[in-house]
């Protein structure tokens, strides 16, 4: 079995802080026997404006944040998926919201570009969020293969889209690795039923670490990071405010869930069109 954590930030637009304070978070997964460790979105910046996470873009080469979580996966031996960094775009004044893998010696595994943009108006409060102005989205669904499992990377609004999950599925994923930083509103509507619902239907671990608190721009996130197991079952939750959720992974658990209850192996041909 394997112990993972999810890092529970309420991020703000100092980089250097934020560093510090996921830092000292990282190091208390790996005090708790932590093997696989997940940060939130936007780990290292949260805004005042949208445009101000373009000012910090790395390339694909490197960069600080990058040389971050390199550093901190080797120092404490862990595999660290690296919430989600701002790498360039195709364009200037835009990003690629990248959530990138390290292992325990500090290489860089996979990245993941966040396919699904969060463009909506939410209805109870007015407000309206246009990532697709400040971000260029992906197009590729990745699944990697680690010590612990077949892993898939995913990014908050991807949680709405099941399809792209089942795409996972299909390259093997067993546990799914999903940086958050959910609205207050829309967490409370629909957080829990969908981090649970993608764990049930590909009977999966989810491994959900969110933003949570309120934040220098005004906005305030969700948090509920939470560890979910093939059944369905919250494993371990943070509420609110910076802190850490572990919990046990056990493969051999999901391999009898599946081959118990088959329903991977009953999906329909049409269901793979």
């Amino acid at each position: 079995m394997t112990i993972a954590a999810c890092i529970q930030m309420a991020s703000g637009p100092n980089v250097g802080a934020n560093l510090l304070e996921a830092e000292r978070l990282i190091g208390l997964a790996a005090d708790k026997d932590a093997r696989l460790v997940v940060l939130p979105e936007n780990f290292a910046i949260m805004g005042k404006e949208e445009s101000d996470k373009v000012a910090v873009r790395e390339s694909d080469e490197g960069g600080p944040i990058q040389d971050f979580l390199s550093q901190q996966a080797a120092k404490h031996g862990i595999w660290l998926v690296g919430g989600t960094v701002p790498m360039q775009a195709s364009v200037d004044d835009k990003i690629r919201a990248a959530c990138l893998l390290y292992d325990d010696k500090g290489k860089r595994v996979a990245r993941y570009d966040k396919i699904h943009l969060f463009d909506v108006s939410v209805m109870d409060n007015g407000e309206r969020y246009t990532e697709s102005d400040t971000i260029e989205a992906g197009d590729e669904a990745v699944v990697v293969d680690t010590p612990f499992g077949r892993l898939g990377l995913a990014v908050c609004y991807d949680l709405r889209f099941p399809e792209l999950f089942r795409t996972m599925l299909d390259q093997g994923m067993e546990i799914i690795a999903l940086p958050s930083a959910f609205t207050a509103i829309t967490g409370k509507a629909h957080w829990e039923t969908l981090v649970r619902a993608r764990a049930i239907e590909n009977l999966c671990f989810v491994l959900a670490a969110g933003q949570g608190g309120y934040h220098v721009n005004g906005r305030e996130t969700y948090g509920h990071s939470m560890i979910v197991d093939p059944w369905g079952n919250i494993m371990n939750e943070l509420a609110n405010g910076s802190g850490l959720v572990c919990a046990e992974m056990d493969l051999d658990r999901l391999n009898s869930i599946r081959r118990s209850f088959p329903c991977l192996e009953h999906r329909n041909i049409v269901c793979r069109v």
